[in-house]
């Protein structure tokens, strides 16, 4: 329990602060860190000690923050658009395009544009290189351009 204690100690901080850039709320933050470090707690004995801490502890928080999006569903009625000025529109144009790519696009460009992570820190959580992240956002970049442009032609009747 004391070895625990101190990996929260030391790894409390780094795993808060990546839920907070996911979710934007301190208290949504604080709850899904205290359920990572419960689901660490109750898997240690599955630690790979060749993976970093640090990596292992931002994947519990990624899938349980997964877990939390599929629980709210951000969805937007059509009722709703008119209300919603024209840079939010783009930007939830753009979401419903991530949310349709295939993995591990989708999560490459989530944890970039959402949490504002680095490629070497995306590699490092996805178990991959800098190069691979980068490459893999250039190609999720790519598709989502594709589904709006289809989108747009669609709209225009061609």
């Amino acid at each position: 329990m004391k070895q625990f204690d101190m990996i929260y100690q030391e790894y409390a901080k780094i795993v808060y602060g990546f839920l907070l850039h996911q979710c934007h709320q301190k208290e949504l933050a604080e709850d899904l860190t205290q359920e990572t470090f419960l689901i660490a707690y109750k898997k240690i004995k599955t630690y790979n000690p060749h993976v970093k801490m640090s990596t292992w502890l931002c994947g519990i928080a990624k899938k349980l923050w997964y877990k939390e999006l599929e629980k709210r569903k951000y969805i937007i009625e059509e009722t709703d658009i008119p209300y919603v000025d024209t840079m939010e529109w783009e930007s939830v144009r753009i979401l419903k395009c991530v949310h349709q790519l295939e993995e591990p696009y989708k999560e490459v460009v989530y944890l970039r544009i959402s949490a504002n992570l680095s490629f070497a820190q995306i590699g490092e959580i996805m178990n991959k290189n800098e190069n691979w992240a980068r490459v893999t956002f250039y190609r999720g970049k790519t598709k989502i351009k594709e589904l709006i442009e289809h989108e747009d032609s669609m709209s225009r009747g061609h």
